[in-house]
């Protein structure tokens, strides 16, 4: 490596990169087919002067003073299937709403509604109704009247329940309620047996009731960022589900029967209280993805990711493992990224990535390793390689065969050199050797 090569690549002394997963970015409310809208554009403004931009956030256009009677009359007349009326501050729906029976949408994102009139019962043949983003406290019995609405979202409102008459709304198949206060969900939600998409995120919620299971239907199913502690064995008949997102709760358990969702293909689990996962779970084999991170878990069950031979990603980060979970090399044939930072593991099993063939991203950092395996140098595939704030006295001479590394992380250990045959590394584009006891560098650089 050229002298000049060397000062552009590498420095001794900068963090330069994590290979953590993102953290996830919070969504605002917004189209009514999302379940994580798309965020409002951010913009940098710099002014004459001044030195740090201020990000600034482009608002939406508000209609102002908008005459909601004007556009209900021209809805009537055009004979309208579909009123958008979001953003217009609007603080009362006049019972004029009464006359718009032909919608078949309507729209009301983003208002300051507290209430709905009852009159929003005699549009019958509403399909979609959206009211995300208000102020709204309950909804009028009379929407009971509603026998052909499929879509109600009511993200991002003041419910400290969800209303009575929702329950009875039996053909609903999308319902949104993130982002409330709501602390109890009632039996009643046996109901909704054509429900296929359910989220009730970003709530308060301590449990679900057994009715759940009833959900037959459900495809998608977020009660993340809860206070669930457990769910009901019922849950294991919701067949269909693809998608369960639990992470964010305060979960110590899981119920055997989710081994029945064998159509499962994403499971969220992060951030629970968990220290054990159920064997079931093996059932579960459409799953591409194993996100643990953030729970109490010592050891999975024997075979577990073996069993998983769709997996892609495995992230079993801020736990609580001392060794590889058993099962040997099989369990990470279609892998590419293994995440297992901030454990207390002291060895890289020999052999354990001998099948995996597609391994592209390790993340061993914070863990206990004092060595590193003899064969390292078959990791042929490796582009990015954590093994920051470890116990490390060497680096094997064998690392020059990871041809294919750009990123290399050595910070926080104990080495005192490095192999000459470290630059070899044609590639290698991030070096951290930030925080070590280094001596002297490689003559060859």
């Amino acid at each position: 490596m050229h002298c000049c090569q060397k000062q552009q690549t590498f420095n001794l002394h900068s963090k330069f990169m994590h290979l953590q997963h993102p953290q996830d970015k919070k969504a605002s409310s917004g189209s009514i087919g999302s379940l994580d809208p798309i965020r409002q554009k951010e913009v940098t403004v710099k002014t004459p002067g001044q030195k740090n931009p201020k990000p600034t956030v482009k608002k939406a256009t508000l209609k102002a003073d908008l005459d909601v009677a004007k556009e209900f009359k021209k809805c009537k007349e055009e004979e309208a299937k579909r009123l958008d009326l979001s953003k217009s501050q609007i603080t009362v729906i006049p019972s004029l709403v009464k006359e718009l029976t032909q919608l078949q949408e309507f729209y009301l994102y983003g208002n300051k509604l507290g209430t709905l009139p009852s009159e929003i019962g005699y549009l019958t043949n509403l399909s979609k109704l959206g009211l995300s983003e208000n102020s709204l406290t309950n909804l009028p019995d009379t929407l009971e009247n509603l026998k052909l609405i499929r879509v109600l979202d009511l993200r991002h409102n003041r419910l400290n329940e969800i209303p009575e008459v929702v329950y009875k709304l039996r053909s609903l198949t999308t319902l949104f309620l993130r982002f409330n206060r709501i602390r109890h969900v009632d039996d009643a939600i046996r109901n909704l047996t054509n429900l296929q998409i359910l989220s009730l995120r970003e709530n308060k919620i301590p449990k679900l009731p057994q009715g759940i299971g009833k959900l037959v239907n459900l495809v998608t199913f977020d009660i993340s960022h809860n206070h669930l502690e457990h769910l009901p064995e019922e849950i294991g008949n919701c067949v269909n589900l693809s998608s369960l997102d639990l992470q964010h709760n305060e979960l110590v358990d899981i119920p055997e029967t989710i081994g029945n969702m064998k159509n499962l293909s994403r499971l969220g689990l992060r951030y629970n209280n968990l220290s054990s996962i159920p064997k079931s779970l093996a059932n579960c084999v459409l799953m591409d993805e194993f996100n643990l991170e953030g729970n109490k878990i010592s050891q999975l069950p024997e075979g577990l990711l073996s069993n998983l031979t769709r997996l892609n990603s495995i992230t079993l980060s801020r736990n609580a493992f001392q060794s590889y979970p058993s099962g040997g090399p099989a369990q990470f044939c279609s892998v590419y990224s293994i995440n297992m930072e901030h454990n207390q593991i002291n060895k890289i099993p020999l052999g354990i990535f001998s099948r995996a063939a597609s391994l592209t991203k390790l993340n061993m950092k914070d863990n206990q390793l004092t060595f590193l395996p003899l064969d390292i140098g078959t990791w042929v595939n490796m582009v990015e390689l954590n093994l920051g704030t470890n116990q490390l006295t060497r680096v094997p001479d064998d690392i020059q065969n990871l041809e294919k590394l750009e990123v290399l992380i050595l910070s926080n250990n104990l080495l005192r050199r490095l192999p000459p045959s470290i630059g070899n590394l044609k590639r290698l584009r991030v070096l951290d050797l930030e925080e070590n006891k280094l001596e002297s560098l490689p003559q060859n650089w």
